[in-house]
This record gives C-alpha cells, structure tokens and sequence, in this order.
C-alpha cells in the first residue's frame, strides 16, 4: 500500500544526474514535491515532466523543490533531463529503494512485462516531512493532477 496522507515521509537518498546525494531528511523546512514515473523517454513520462518544467515558477512561488524520481540509471536521467531541458533535479532510484518505501513499484508493469518499475505517483511533503498529498495514478498513462498538487502547495505556504 503506498504511503498517504498525514504519514510521515519515509527518508531516502538518491543520486541526481549530477552526481551528487540527495537525501530527503535535508530538505526540512521545504515544501517538497516527489513525482515518481515509470520511465525516461516515453511519451507521457515526457508530458508529465515537461508540464512542471513550463510551470516550474508555481512551484518555486510556493517554496518547493521538485525531484522527478525513477528507477533509469543516473545516467540515462542525465540525457533525458538535457534532452527535455529540464530544471529541476530527476533521481535515480536504481536499487527500487524509494519506490519501495513509498509503496508505488509494480511487481510487474503493465506494458512488456517489466518488473520492478516505479507506478506515476505525486506526493506533497511539508516542510516537517508529513505527506499532505499523495496520489498514485491508477495507469501509467494517466497523468497526476497538476492542479490538485498545486493547490495542497499553496495551503502549505
């Protein structure tokens, strides 16, 4: 079962495409934004990132990080994120760490069979680091409420 709301936000650290650890317990005092997506280089992973990217500012105006977190290697996060220009950190979850905690991987995802991929989930993380929004797209071609998250941000402050 994946993680909601009012539940503490379970740590992690993660590598960016940069090299470089990212550790959830050091962004206290931030509003956090965690967007797990299946996969780099597929149409609506696409959408989905570029749509923050274009509205990167909502996010900013409402003191949150954004981290765009998968299971692709650093690596292959790396030429996606230039690729799409993105500007916000993407996070490899190579190991499934994350996507364990926060209960959003798929025993097997359903397009060719893959195992272990992470489902298109959002969660809004205050700055205590207690969930105050979670969602888990019910198919990976369904998109996260941008609206929905971007409301919970503007409660928060």
């Amino acid at each position: 079962m994946s993680k909601q709301v009012g539940e503490k936000a379970p740590d992690f650290t993660l590598f960016d495409t940069d090299k470089n650890p990212v550790s959830l317990a050091d962004q206290k005092g931030k509003n956090v934004v965690i967007l797990f997506f299946p996969l780099a280089f597929t149409g609506v992973c696409t959408a989905e990132l570029c749509n923050v990217r274009d509205n990167i500012g909502i996010y900013n105006n409402t003191n949150a990080n954004v981290f765009g977190v998968s299971v692709d290697s650093l690596f292959s996060l790396g030429k996606f994120k230039a690729e799409q220009n993105l500007n916000f950190p993407l996070l490899s979850d190579f190991n499934k760490d994350a996507s364990k905690a926060f209960g959003v991987l798929y025993d097997t995802f359903p397009a060719f069979g893959m195992q272990g991929v992470s489902k298109r989930a959002a969660f809004v993380i205050d700055k205590e680091g207690t969930i105050q929004y979670a969602e888990v797209c019910p198919t990976p071609g369904d998109l996260p409420d941008f609206a929905a998250i971007q409301g919970c941000l503007a409660t928060l402050g």
